[in-house]
Protein backbone atom coordinates (compact mmCIF):
# COMPACT_ATOMS: atom_id res chain seq x y z
CA UNK A 1 0.00 0.00 0.00
CA UNK A 2 3.02 2.58 0.83
CA UNK A 3 4.41 2.02 -2.10
CA UNK A 4 1.66 2.67 -4.38
CA UNK A 5 0.57 5.57 -2.33
CA UNK A 6 4.26 7.08 -3.14
CA UNK A 7 4.20 5.58 -6.64
CA UNK A 8 1.04 7.43 -7.20
CA UNK A 9 2.30 10.74 -5.86
CA UNK A 10 5.25 10.27 -8.20
CA UNK A 11 2.62 9.82 -11.30
CA UNK A 12 0.55 13.07 -10.29
CA UNK A 13 3.83 14.93 -10.72
CA UNK A 14 4.26 13.80 -14.69
CA UNK A 15 0.69 12.25 -15.75
CA UNK A 16 -1.39 14.24 -18.04
CA UNK A 17 -4.92 12.72 -17.48
CA UNK A 18 -6.32 10.73 -14.42
CA UNK A 19 -5.81 6.58 -15.05
CA UNK A 20 -9.74 5.41 -15.24
CA UNK A 21 -10.10 2.38 -13.12
CA UNK A 22 -11.60 3.05 -9.69
CA UNK A 23 -8.50 1.75 -7.62
CA UNK A 24 -6.05 3.75 -9.07
CA UNK A 25 -8.51 6.61 -8.86
CA UNK A 26 -9.11 5.92 -5.14
CA UNK A 27 -4.97 5.65 -4.49
CA UNK A 28 -4.67 8.95 -6.10
CA UNK A 29 -6.81 10.78 -3.71
CA UNK A 30 -5.31 9.36 -0.81
CA UNK A 31 -1.67 10.00 -2.42
CA UNK A 32 -2.96 13.54 -2.91
CA UNK A 33 -3.86 14.10 0.84
CA UNK A 34 -1.03 12.78 1.81
CA UNK A 35 1.39 14.95 -0.31
CA UNK A 36 -0.48 17.96 1.37
CA UNK A 37 0.04 16.29 4.89
CA UNK A 38 3.96 16.06 4.12
CA UNK A 39 4.20 19.49 2.80
CA UNK A 40 1.78 21.59 5.14
CA UNK A 41 2.15 19.63 8.72
CA UNK A 42 3.40 21.37 11.37
CA UNK A 43 6.09 18.78 12.30
CA UNK A 44 7.55 16.18 9.53
CA UNK A 45 5.65 12.97 8.90
CA UNK A 46 6.43 9.62 9.07
CA UNK A 47 5.23 7.58 6.12
CA UNK A 48 4.69 3.74 7.80
CA UNK A 49 2.75 5.54 10.88
CA UNK A 50 0.30 7.63 8.74
CA UNK A 51 -0.21 5.53 6.07
CA UNK A 52 0.13 1.83 7.67
CA UNK A 53 -0.73 2.66 11.15
CA UNK A 54 -3.31 5.41 10.04
CA UNK A 55 -4.94 4.96 6.22
CA UNK A 56 -4.54 1.25 6.21
CA UNK A 57 -5.59 0.20 9.35
CA UNK A 58 -8.53 2.40 9.67
CA UNK A 59 -9.06 1.38 5.47
CA UNK A 60 -9.42 -2.18 7.40
CA UNK A 61 -11.90 -1.08 10.02
CA UNK A 62 -14.62 0.08 7.55
CA UNK A 63 -15.04 -3.55 6.11
CA UNK A 64 -15.15 -5.60 9.59
CA UNK A 65 -13.77 -6.15 13.36
CA UNK A 66 -11.92 -9.44 12.05
CA UNK A 67 -9.61 -7.85 8.72
CA UNK A 68 -6.49 -6.35 10.48
CA UNK A 69 -2.94 -5.56 9.55
CA UNK A 70 0.19 -6.80 11.73
CA UNK A 71 3.09 -4.89 12.02
CA UNK A 72 6.40 -6.79 12.26
CA UNK A 73 6.20 -7.72 16.06
CA UNK A 74 2.35 -8.30 15.75
CA UNK A 75 2.94 -10.43 12.94
CA UNK A 76 5.89 -12.30 14.53
CA UNK A 77 3.34 -12.73 17.89
CA UNK A 78 0.70 -14.02 15.56
CA UNK A 79 2.63 -16.41 13.87
CA UNK A 80 4.29 -17.89 17.44
CA UNK A 81 0.59 -17.91 18.26
CA UNK A 82 -0.40 -20.28 15.69
CA UNK A 83 2.64 -22.67 16.76
CA UNK A 84 1.00 -22.36 20.36
CA UNK A 85 4.32 -20.39 21.77
CA UNK A 86 5.35 -17.51 23.22
CA UNK A 87 8.75 -15.92 23.88
CA UNK A 88 8.83 -16.17 27.75
CA UNK A 89 9.95 -17.73 30.81
CA UNK A 90 6.77 -19.88 30.92
CA UNK A 91 5.05 -18.39 34.42
CA UNK A 92 1.19 -17.62 34.92
CA UNK A 93 1.65 -14.53 37.27
CA UNK A 94 -1.16 -13.02 39.76
CA UNK A 95 -0.29 -9.36 39.84
CA UNK A 96 -1.78 -6.52 42.15
CA UNK A 97 0.06 -2.96 42.94
CA UNK A 98 3.07 -4.24 44.86
CA UNK A 99 2.35 -7.39 44.50
CA UNK A 100 3.66 -10.43 42.06
CA UNK A 101 2.76 -13.68 43.42
CA UNK A 102 3.64 -16.99 40.98
CA UNK A 103 0.48 -19.33 39.92
CA UNK A 104 2.05 -21.68 37.68
CA UNK A 105 5.11 -22.72 36.11
CA UNK A 106 5.10 -25.10 32.52
CA UNK A 107 7.24 -27.98 32.89
CA UNK A 108 10.62 -27.44 30.70
CA UNK A 109 10.30 -23.69 30.76
CA UNK A 110 12.95 -21.20 31.70
CA UNK A 111 10.93 -20.72 35.27
CA UNK A 112 10.57 -24.56 35.84
CA UNK A 113 14.25 -24.70 35.44
CA UNK A 114 15.14 -22.11 37.71
CA UNK A 115 13.06 -23.68 40.69
CA UNK A 116 10.30 -20.97 40.56
CA UNK A 117 6.59 -22.72 41.73
CA UNK A 118 3.64 -21.88 43.14
CA UNK A 119 3.06 -19.68 45.77
CA UNK A 120 6.16 -18.29 45.33
CA UNK A 121 6.84 -14.24 45.45
CA UNK A 122 8.65 -12.17 43.52
CA UNK A 123 9.87 -9.45 45.23
CA UNK A 124 12.29 -7.68 42.93
CA UNK A 125 12.72 -7.47 39.08
CA UNK A 126 16.01 -6.61 37.94
CA UNK A 127 17.19 -4.88 41.49
CA UNK A 128 13.44 -2.81 40.76
CA UNK A 129 11.84 -3.75 43.96
CA UNK A 130 7.99 -4.33 43.22
CA UNK A 131 6.86 -2.49 46.47
CA UNK A 132 7.85 0.21 44.93
CA UNK A 133 5.51 0.56 42.12
CA UNK A 134 2.49 1.64 41.20
CA UNK A 135 0.40 -1.12 39.13
CA UNK A 136 1.03 0.20 35.82
CA UNK A 137 4.70 0.98 36.03
CA UNK A 138 4.65 -2.85 37.38
CA UNK A 139 2.73 -4.62 34.55
CA UNK A 140 4.84 -2.49 31.93
CA UNK A 141 8.67 -3.73 33.70
CA UNK A 142 7.35 -7.11 33.84
CA UNK A 143 6.47 -6.68 30.39
CA UNK A 144 9.46 -5.25 29.18
CA UNK A 145 11.33 -8.09 30.76
CA UNK A 146 10.02 -11.25 29.16
CA UNK A 147 12.44 -10.99 26.30
CA UNK A 148 15.64 -10.54 27.31
CA UNK A 149 17.68 -11.97 30.49
CA UNK A 150 16.27 -10.98 33.73
CA UNK A 151 17.19 -11.74 37.59
CA UNK A 152 14.40 -12.15 40.13
CA UNK A 153 14.46 -11.65 43.49
CA UNK A 154 11.96 -14.66 44.94
CA UNK A 155 10.98 -15.60 48.60
CA UNK A 156 9.83 -19.48 48.54
CA UNK A 157 7.16 -19.89 51.11
CA UNK A 158 7.77 -20.41 54.72
CA UNK A 159 11.27 -18.23 54.01
CA UNK A 160 11.57 -14.44 54.62
CA UNK A 161 14.68 -14.13 52.92
CA UNK A 162 14.83 -13.46 49.10
CA UNK A 163 16.69 -15.33 46.80
CA UNK A 164 17.90 -14.32 43.69
CA UNK A 165 16.83 -16.23 40.50
CA UNK A 166 18.29 -16.00 37.31
CA UNK A 167 16.44 -16.73 34.02
CA UNK A 168 16.97 -16.53 29.95
CA UNK A 169 13.82 -16.51 28.16
CA UNK A 170 12.93 -18.91 25.49
CA UNK A 171 10.06 -20.26 23.32
CA UNK A 172 6.96 -21.46 25.34
CA UNK A 173 4.82 -24.00 24.66
CA UNK A 174 1.35 -22.83 25.49
CA UNK A 175 -1.38 -25.66 26.08
CA UNK A 176 -4.87 -25.15 24.65
CA UNK A 177 -6.20 -28.04 26.30
CA UNK A 178 -5.40 -26.25 29.74
CA UNK A 179 -8.02 -27.79 31.95
CA UNK A 180 -8.42 -31.82 31.76
CA UNK A 181 -9.94 -34.23 34.91
CA UNK A 182 -12.20 -36.85 35.81
CA UNK A 183 -15.32 -35.75 36.82
CA UNK A 184 -16.61 -38.78 38.33
CA UNK A 185 -15.25 -42.06 37.11
CA UNK A 186 -15.71 -42.70 33.33
CA UNK A 187 -16.81 -39.11 32.87
CA UNK A 188 -14.27 -36.92 31.68
CA UNK A 189 -14.03 -32.90 31.66
CA UNK A 190 -11.85 -30.94 28.74
CA UNK A 191 -11.80 -27.65 28.65
CA UNK A 192 -10.34 -26.19 25.40
CA UNK A 193 -9.12 -22.39 24.94
CA UNK A 194 -8.43 -22.24 21.55
CA UNK A 195 -7.46 -23.98 18.22
CA UNK A 196 -4.21 -24.60 17.05
CA UNK A 197 -1.99 -27.22 15.13
CA UNK A 198 -1.28 -29.20 18.29
CA UNK A 199 -4.47 -29.00 19.52
CA UNK A 200 -5.45 -32.30 17.82
CA UNK A 201 -2.67 -34.38 20.19
CA UNK A 202 -3.56 -32.52 22.99
CA UNK A 203 -6.75 -33.82 22.91
CA UNK A 204 -5.64 -37.37 22.25
CA UNK A 205 -3.31 -37.30 25.25
CA UNK A 206 -5.82 -35.96 27.82
CA UNK A 207 -8.41 -38.76 27.12
CA UNK A 208 -6.00 -41.16 26.95
CA UNK A 209 -4.50 -40.28 30.13
CA UNK A 210 -7.99 -39.85 31.57
CA UNK A 211 -9.13 -43.73 30.15
CA UNK A 212 -5.49 -44.97 31.88
CA UNK A 213 -4.19 -45.78 28.31
CA UNK A 214 0.08 -46.33 28.01
CA UNK A 215 -0.12 -46.27 24.12
CA UNK A 216 3.42 -46.48 22.37
CA UNK A 217 4.97 -47.62 25.86
CA UNK A 218 7.65 -50.45 26.38
CA UNK A 219 6.11 -53.62 27.87
CA UNK A 220 8.79 -56.05 28.88
CA UNK A 221 9.34 -59.07 26.74
CA UNK A 222 7.28 -61.94 27.48
CA UNK A 223 5.61 -60.19 30.04
CA UNK A 224 1.64 -60.19 30.39
CA UNK A 225 -0.09 -57.79 28.51
CA UNK A 226 -1.52 -54.99 30.16
CA UNK A 227 -5.74 -55.50 31.21
CA UNK A 228 -7.87 -53.31 29.28
CA UNK A 229 -8.52 -50.22 30.00
CA UNK A 230 -12.33 -49.12 30.71
CA UNK A 231 -13.35 -46.89 27.94
CA UNK A 232 -14.72 -43.42 29.57
CA UNK A 233 -18.53 -43.55 29.83
CA UNK A 234 -18.92 -39.70 28.94
CA UNK A 235 -17.08 -36.55 27.77
CA UNK A 236 -18.03 -32.58 28.67
CA UNK A 237 -16.33 -30.73 26.27
CA UNK A 238 -15.91 -27.35 27.53
CA UNK A 239 -15.52 -24.66 24.72
CA UNK A 240 -16.74 -21.28 26.78
CA UNK A 241 -13.95 -18.55 26.29
CA UNK A 242 -12.83 -20.35 23.32
CA UNK A 243 -12.14 -17.39 20.64
CA UNK A 244 -11.78 -19.85 17.56
CA UNK A 245 -8.21 -20.48 16.36
CA UNK A 246 -7.16 -22.70 13.07
CA UNK A 247 -10.08 -24.23 11.78
CA UNK A 248 -8.49 -27.23 10.29
CA UNK A 249 -7.50 -28.30 13.91
CA UNK A 250 -11.16 -27.59 14.50
CA UNK A 251 -11.47 -30.45 11.71
CA UNK A 252 -8.88 -32.88 13.01
CA UNK A 253 -10.87 -32.50 16.51
CA UNK A 254 -13.61 -33.28 14.86
CA UNK A 255 -12.25 -36.43 12.93
CA UNK A 256 -11.43 -38.12 16.91
CA UNK A 257 -15.57 -38.06 17.47
CA UNK A 258 -17.33 -38.51 13.77
CA UNK A 259 -16.69 -41.15 11.28
CA UNK A 260 -14.47 -40.56 8.21
CA UNK A 261 -16.24 -38.86 5.26
CA UNK A 262 -18.68 -36.79 7.17
CA UNK A 263 -19.14 -32.81 6.54
CA UNK A 264 -18.10 -30.61 8.93
CA UNK A 265 -17.98 -26.84 6.90
CA UNK A 266 -18.20 -25.75 3.30
CA UNK A 267 -16.39 -22.62 2.75
CA UNK A 268 -17.68 -20.22 0.32
CA UNK A 269 -15.98 -16.75 -1.08
CA UNK A 270 -15.90 -14.32 -4.17
CA UNK A 271 -12.31 -15.30 -5.15
CA UNK A 272 -12.80 -18.91 -4.80
CA UNK A 273 -15.24 -21.94 -5.78
CA UNK A 274 -17.14 -23.77 -2.89
CA UNK A 275 -15.12 -25.88 -1.23
CA UNK A 276 -16.03 -28.36 1.28
CA UNK A 277 -14.02 -30.42 4.31
CA UNK A 278 -14.78 -33.61 5.76
CA UNK A 279 -13.51 -35.51 8.56
CA UNK A 280 -10.64 -37.90 7.83
CA UNK A 281 -10.11 -41.19 9.11
CA UNK A 282 -7.87 -40.28 11.86
CA UNK A 283 -5.20 -42.86 13.89
CA UNK A 284 -7.60 -42.11 17.31
CA UNK A 285 -11.10 -42.17 17.22
CA UNK A 286 -13.46 -41.87 20.51
CA UNK A 287 -17.25 -43.25 20.96
CA UNK A 288 -18.36 -41.82 24.37
CA UNK A 289 -21.30 -39.69 24.31
CA UNK A 290 -20.50 -36.23 24.49
CA UNK A 291 -21.95 -32.96 25.84
CA UNK A 292 -20.49 -29.74 24.93
CA UNK A 293 -20.35 -26.39 26.94
CA UNK A 294 -20.58 -23.31 25.01
CA UNK A 295 -21.42 -19.45 25.62
CA UNK A 296 -21.25 -16.56 24.63
CA UNK A 297 -17.74 -15.60 24.14
CA UNK A 298 -17.65 -19.32 22.10
CA UNK A 299 -16.73 -17.92 18.54
CA UNK A 300 -14.97 -19.01 15.08
CA UNK A 301 -13.65 -22.30 14.78
CA UNK A 302 -14.94 -23.51 18.00
CA UNK A 303 -18.31 -22.81 16.72
CA UNK A 304 -17.25 -24.78 13.42
CA UNK A 305 -16.74 -27.78 15.99
CA UNK A 306 -19.77 -27.51 17.89
CA UNK A 307 -22.02 -26.88 15.21
CA UNK A 308 -20.85 -30.38 13.68
CA UNK A 309 -21.23 -32.28 16.63
CA UNK A 310 -24.95 -31.03 17.12
CA UNK A 311 -25.72 -31.45 13.50
CA UNK A 312 -24.35 -35.08 13.14
CA UNK A 313 -26.01 -35.29 16.84
CA UNK A 314 -23.19 -37.09 17.68
CA UNK A 315 -23.54 -33.99 21.20
CA UNK A 316 -25.79 -32.42 22.88
CA UNK A 317 -25.00 -29.10 23.11
CA UNK A 318 -25.69 -26.62 26.55
CA UNK A 319 -24.78 -23.62 28.11
CA UNK A 320 -25.59 -20.26 26.08
CA UNK A 321 -26.44 -19.13 22.46
CA UNK A 322 -22.58 -18.74 20.67
CA UNK A 323 -21.51 -15.31 19.41
CA UNK A 324 -21.19 -15.78 16.03
CA UNK A 325 -18.50 -15.55 14.12
CA UNK A 326 -18.90 -17.28 10.77
CA UNK A 327 -16.26 -15.99 8.20
CA UNK A 328 -13.13 -16.63 7.45
CA UNK A 329 -9.70 -14.24 7.68
CA UNK A 330 -7.09 -15.64 5.35
CA UNK A 331 -3.25 -14.58 6.46
CA UNK A 332 -1.19 -12.77 4.13
CA UNK A 333 2.45 -12.28 4.41
CA UNK A 334 3.13 -8.68 2.99
CA UNK A 335 6.49 -6.91 2.52
CA UNK A 336 8.76 -6.36 5.79
CA UNK A 337 7.76 -9.05 7.56
CA UNK A 338 4.43 -7.40 8.29
CA UNK A 339 1.01 -9.65 7.56
CA UNK A 340 -2.83 -8.90 6.77
CA UNK A 341 -5.58 -10.96 7.94
CA UNK A 342 -8.65 -10.50 5.56
CA UNK A 343 -12.30 -11.65 5.57
CA UNK A 344 -12.19 -13.44 2.60
CA UNK A 345 -15.11 -16.06 2.91
CA UNK A 346 -18.01 -16.95 5.01
CA UNK A 347 -17.90 -21.10 6.04
CA UNK A 348 -21.62 -23.07 6.34
CA UNK A 349 -22.60 -25.67 8.82
CA UNK A 350 -23.32 -29.29 7.47
CA UNK A 351 -26.75 -28.59 7.29
CA UNK A 352 -25.76 -25.38 5.11
CA UNK A 353 -26.27 -22.74 7.82
CA UNK A 354 -24.15 -19.46 8.08
CA UNK A 355 -23.67 -18.81 12.03
CA UNK A 356 -22.76 -15.32 11.02
CA UNK A 357 -24.62 -12.58 12.81
CA UNK A 358 -25.30 -9.43 11.08
CA UNK A 359 -22.79 -6.70 11.94
CA UNK A 360 -24.83 -3.20 11.59
CA UNK A 361 -22.49 -0.56 10.00
CA UNK A 362 -19.85 -3.25 9.09
CA UNK A 363 -19.30 -4.64 5.28
CA UNK A 364 -21.74 -8.13 7.14
CA UNK A 365 -24.47 -5.72 7.66
CA UNK A 366 -26.19 -7.24 4.61
CA UNK A 367 -25.54 -11.33 6.11
CA UNK A 368 -28.36 -13.40 6.42
CA UNK A 369 -27.95 -16.37 8.87
CA UNK A 370 -30.95 -17.95 7.53
CA UNK A 371 -29.69 -18.58 4.39
CA UNK A 372 -28.79 -21.71 3.31
CA UNK A 373 -25.60 -22.66 1.21
CA UNK A 374 -27.66 -21.72 -1.85
CA UNK A 375 -28.66 -18.20 -0.81
CA UNK A 376 -31.99 -18.56 -0.27
CA UNK A 377 -33.87 -18.77 3.27
CA UNK A 378 -34.21 -22.40 4.26
CA UNK A 379 -35.02 -24.55 7.59
CA UNK A 380 -32.72 -26.58 9.10
CA UNK A 381 -32.29 -29.86 10.22
CA UNK A 382 -30.04 -32.63 12.02
CA UNK A 383 -28.98 -35.10 10.63
CA UNK A 384 -31.79 -37.49 12.05
CA UNK A 385 -34.51 -34.44 11.92
CA UNK A 386 -33.94 -32.19 15.06
CA UNK A 387 -34.77 -29.03 13.84
CA UNK A 388 -31.47 -26.11 13.98
CA UNK A 389 -32.63 -22.41 14.73
CA UNK A 390 -30.97 -20.29 12.52
CA UNK A 391 -30.14 -16.56 13.59
CA UNK A 392 -26.41 -15.87 13.80
CA UNK A 393 -24.35 -18.42 16.53
CA UNK A 394 -25.43 -21.43 17.88
CA UNK A 395 -28.17 -22.27 20.06
CA UNK A 396 -27.82 -24.74 22.63
CA UNK A 397 -29.96 -27.87 22.51
CA UNK A 398 -30.41 -27.46 26.30
CA UNK A 399 -29.78 -23.58 27.73
CA UNK A 400 -27.93 -23.17 31.20
CA UNK A 401 -27.52 -19.52 32.38
CA UNK A 402 -23.67 -18.96 33.80
CA UNK A 403 -23.53 -18.02 37.57
CA UNK A 404 -24.61 -14.43 38.26
CA UNK A 405 -22.57 -12.68 41.00
CA UNK A 406 -23.80 -9.93 43.08
CA UNK A 407 -22.34 -6.18 42.71
CA UNK A 408 -20.18 -7.14 46.28
CA UNK A 409 -18.80 -10.22 44.75
CA UNK A 410 -17.68 -8.95 41.87
CA UNK A 411 -15.84 -6.35 43.90
CA UNK A 412 -13.78 -8.46 45.66
CA UNK A 413 -12.40 -10.54 42.43
CA UNK A 414 -11.50 -7.39 40.25
CA UNK A 415 -10.05 -6.35 43.87
CA UNK A 416 -7.91 -9.55 43.82
CA UNK A 417 -9.30 -9.80 47.73
CA UNK A 418 -9.06 -13.65 47.11
CA UNK A 419 -5.50 -14.31 46.42
CA UNK A 420 -4.32 -11.72 48.29
CA UNK A 421 -5.83 -13.06 51.45
CA UNK A 422 -5.25 -16.75 50.31
CA UNK A 423 -1.24 -15.35 50.51
CA UNK A 424 -1.72 -14.02 53.90
CA UNK A 425 -3.30 -17.04 55.34
CA UNK A 426 -0.74 -19.41 54.13
CA UNK A 427 1.88 -17.24 55.71
CA UNK A 428 0.35 -17.39 58.70
CA UNK A 429 -0.95 -20.83 58.46
CA UNK A 430 0.94 -22.75 56.40
CA UNK A 431 0.32 -25.20 53.89
CA UNK A 432 -3.40 -27.47 53.50
CA UNK A 433 -4.00 -30.51 52.88
CA UNK A 434 -6.03 -31.57 49.72
CA UNK A 435 -8.90 -32.20 52.26
CA UNK A 436 -8.92 -28.52 53.39
CA UNK A 437 -12.57 -26.71 53.36
CA UNK A 438 -13.10 -23.25 54.13
CA UNK A 439 -14.83 -23.37 57.34
CA UNK A 440 -16.45 -20.99 59.39
CA UNK A 441 -13.66 -19.80 61.09
CA UNK A 442 -11.67 -19.56 57.91
CA UNK A 443 -14.88 -17.17 56.35
CA UNK A 444 -14.02 -15.07 60.01
CA UNK A 445 -10.17 -14.70 59.13
CA UNK A 446 -11.77 -13.42 55.77
CA UNK A 447 -13.90 -11.23 57.29
CA UNK A 448 -11.03 -9.75 59.53
CA UNK A 449 -9.01 -9.56 56.44
CA UNK A 450 -10.94 -7.39 54.34
CA UNK A 451 -11.92 -5.07 57.57
CA UNK A 452 -7.75 -4.65 58.12
CA UNK A 453 -8.37 -3.53 54.55
CA UNK A 454 -10.91 -1.03 54.69
CA UNK A 455 -13.33 -3.36 52.53
CA UNK A 456 -16.89 -3.55 53.91
CA UNK A 457 -18.79 -6.84 53.83
CA UNK A 458 -22.77 -5.82 53.72
CA UNK A 459 -24.73 -8.37 55.68
CA UNK A 460 -27.18 -8.41 52.64
CA UNK A 461 -24.27 -9.77 50.51
CA UNK A 462 -22.73 -11.71 52.98
CA UNK A 463 -25.18 -14.35 53.54
CA UNK A 464 -25.86 -15.11 50.40
CA UNK A 465 -22.11 -15.50 49.06
CA UNK A 466 -20.92 -17.81 51.99
CA UNK A 467 -20.65 -20.94 49.53
CA UNK A 468 -19.49 -18.62 46.82
CA UNK A 469 -16.85 -17.19 49.28
CA UNK A 470 -15.40 -20.65 50.55
CA UNK A 471 -15.37 -21.40 46.77
CA UNK A 472 -13.15 -18.70 45.92
CA UNK A 473 -11.34 -19.00 49.24
CA UNK A 474 -10.03 -22.55 48.51
CA UNK A 475 -9.62 -22.06 44.95
CA UNK A 476 -6.91 -19.76 45.37
CA UNK A 477 -5.36 -21.08 48.20
CA UNK A 478 -4.89 -24.33 46.07
CA UNK A 479 -3.27 -22.07 43.27
CA UNK A 480 -1.04 -21.40 45.50
CA UNK A 481 0.09 -24.79 47.32
CA UNK A 482 -0.65 -26.96 44.26
CA UNK A 483 -0.88 -25.05 41.25
CA UNK A 484 -3.05 -23.39 38.62
CA UNK A 485 -4.40 -26.61 37.08
CA UNK A 486 -5.62 -27.91 41.14
CA UNK A 487 -6.91 -24.42 41.61
CA UNK A 488 -9.10 -24.81 38.04
CA UNK A 489 -10.19 -28.13 38.92
CA UNK A 490 -11.46 -26.64 42.30
CA UNK A 491 -13.70 -23.91 40.86
CA UNK A 492 -14.60 -25.75 37.71
CA UNK A 493 -16.41 -28.66 40.57
CA UNK A 494 -17.82 -25.24 41.97
CA UNK A 495 -19.48 -23.89 38.74
CA UNK A 496 -22.96 -24.69 38.44
CA UNK A 497 -22.94 -24.35 34.72
CA UNK A 498 -20.89 -27.11 34.61
CA UNK A 499 -22.81 -29.10 37.26
CA UNK A 500 -25.93 -28.70 35.35
CA UNK A 501 -24.24 -29.64 31.91
CA UNK A 502 -22.75 -32.78 34.10
CA UNK A 503 -26.45 -34.31 34.69
CA UNK A 504 -27.63 -34.13 31.10
CA UNK A 505 -25.45 -37.32 30.62
CA UNK A 506 -28.42 -39.18 31.81
CA UNK A 507 -31.02 -37.90 28.92
CA UNK A 508 -29.11 -37.97 26.03
CA UNK A 509 -30.23 -40.67 24.11
CA UNK A 510 -34.05 -38.97 25.07
CA UNK A 511 -32.49 -35.02 23.91
CA UNK A 512 -30.80 -36.52 20.32
CA UNK A 513 -33.28 -38.99 19.51
CA UNK A 514 -34.18 -41.05 17.15
CA UNK A 515 -32.05 -43.42 15.40
CA UNK A 516 -29.06 -41.21 16.41
CA UNK A 517 -29.72 -42.31 20.20
CA UNK A 518 -30.99 -46.06 19.43
CA UNK A 519 -27.55 -46.21 17.85
CA UNK A 520 -25.47 -44.04 19.91
CA UNK A 521 -23.75 -47.33 21.62
CA UNK A 522 -22.28 -48.23 18.63
CA UNK A 523 -21.74 -44.64 17.46
CA UNK A 524 -20.64 -44.53 14.07
CA UNK A 525 -18.34 -47.34 13.55
CA UNK A 526 -15.96 -49.69 15.32
CA UNK A 527 -13.75 -47.63 17.18
CA UNK A 528 -9.90 -48.03 15.18
CA UNK A 529 -6.82 -49.02 17.25
CA UNK A 530 -4.37 -46.25 18.05
CA UNK A 531 -1.45 -45.99 16.05
CA UNK A 532 1.21 -44.72 18.78
CA UNK A 533 0.99 -40.79 19.74
CA UNK A 534 2.58 -39.09 16.75
CA UNK A 535 0.44 -35.74 15.68
CA UNK A 536 -3.03 -37.03 14.37
CA UNK A 537 -3.45 -37.86 10.23
CA UNK A 538 -4.39 -34.43 8.84
CA UNK A 539 -4.89 -35.27 5.71
CA UNK A 540 -7.96 -33.27 4.48
CA UNK A 541 -7.48 -30.15 6.35
CA UNK A 542 -6.87 -26.56 5.39
CA UNK A 543 -3.85 -26.66 4.68
CA UNK A 544 -2.95 -23.96 1.77
CA UNK A 545 -3.81 -21.05 4.01
CA UNK A 546 -4.01 -20.22 7.43
CA UNK A 547 -7.73 -20.05 8.09
CA UNK A 548 -8.37 -17.90 11.60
Amino acid sequence: MLAAILAACAWTAGAAEAPADPATQAALKVARLYGALAEHYVDPLDPDRVILDGAVRGMLAALDPFSAFFDRAQFAMLQQQARGEALGFGSILYVTPGKVLVLQTAEGSPSWRAGLGPGDEIVAVNGTRVADLDFNSLVQLLQQSRSKPVTLGVIHPGKVVAQDLHLKPAEVALPTVDKAFLWSPGIAYLHVSGFESKTPQEVVTALEKMEGKATGEARPENSAPAAAPEPLRGLLLDLRDNHGGMVDAALAVASLFLRPGELVLSVRGRSKAEQTYKTFAAPYHFDMPMIVLVNGNTASAAEVLAAALEEHDRAVIAGEPTFGKGVVETVMPLSDQTGLALTTAQYFTPSGRSIQRPLPGTALAGIDPSASTAGAASAFHTDDGRPLRAGGGITPDVEIPERQLDPWATFLNQRGAFTDFASEYLSLNGPVGQSFQPDARVLEDFRSYLNGHQIRAPQEYWGPDQDYLKLRIKTEIFNLVYGLAAGDEVETRGDPQVEKAVRLFGRVPELLRGAAAEAFAEHKGPRPSPHGRGRPDRRGGLTDECYR
